[in-house]
């Protein structure tokens, strides 16, 4: 099973490529389209989205992660190992939440092995796709193990008090874990109260809460409406949390 995690969005070319590549190298593997429209540019809000979808996929599954505004430069590619899964992808951050969350120890490798034709902008297609494809079917490209915190960002904070991601509905994910909430927590966002409720039903039509999503993050919606229009809301805008 090859999992695709970008920014790469649902149109234009670059997805499709991605995947021409991974159906050519890798013919018998599941390809599943987890998300194409991670925050772009931002692997750090994308850090926080990651480790919330992994629980409902199998070990050995491998994770073709590209959220990757330096690419061509000094950042360096790479594989993580981590609970039986493999990632693939630049070491920029986007892994850091895999890495502390992880039970177990974790490997990272920098790959060394390069196509005959590498593209200045596009290693998703060119380098991350064959080597998750030679994954898939239990072969390691050429690689050196480096030590974990070559890809590290222990600066950054255990939950994120910042929108990360904005669904088809206008529902907002926070990169904050609802188990670290009491119910009775109020949520400060563009100078709007919000309680919590666990379902949509809870509250009147029009009233926006905040609940326990799907994945287990915090999520703010509005009753049959668009939190992101009505309260302001973009990948970045900050959260504040109020002691219950």
């Amino acid at each position: 099973m090859i999992v695709l995690f970008t920014d790469f969005g649902w149109n234009g070319p670059y997805l499709g490529q991605v995947k021409a590549v991974l159906r050519r190298m890798a013919p018998d593997a599941d390809i599943i389209d987890l998300l194409a429209d991670a925050p772009a540019h931002n692997p750090k809000a994308s850090a926080y989205l990651l480790p919330a979808f992994l629980d409902v996929f199998p070990r050995g599954a491998v994770f073709l992660c590209v959220v990757d505004p330096g690419v061509g430069g000094e950042r360096t590619a790479g594989i993580l190992e981590a609970e039986g899964r493999w990632f693939v992808g630049p070491d920029n951050g986007l892994f850091e939440l895999v890495v502390r969350r992880a039970r177990g120890e974790v490997t990272w490798r920098e790959i060394l092995w390069r196509p005959a034709t590498l593209s200045a902008t596009f290693h998703g297609r060119d380098l991350f796709a064959p080597v998750a494809a030679n994954l898939a079917q239990g072969r390691l490209p050429r690689c050196a193990t480096r030590p974990i915190d070559q890809i590290r960002r222990r600066d950054w904070p255990e939950d994120l008090a910042e929108i990360v991601y904005i669904d088809g509905f206008g529902n907002a994910m926070t990169g904050i874990r609802a188990s670290t909430l009491p119910p009775e927590t109020l949520l400060h966002v563009n100078q709007v109260d919000l309680s919590f409720a666990d379902t949509f039903s809870k509250v009147p039509l029009g009233q926006a809460f905040w609940y326990e999503n799907s994945s287990g993050l915090v999520e703010i919606a509005i009753n049959r409406g668009r939190a992101d229009q009505t309260l302001g809301l973009e990948i970045g805008s900050t959260v504040r949390i109020a002691s219950p």
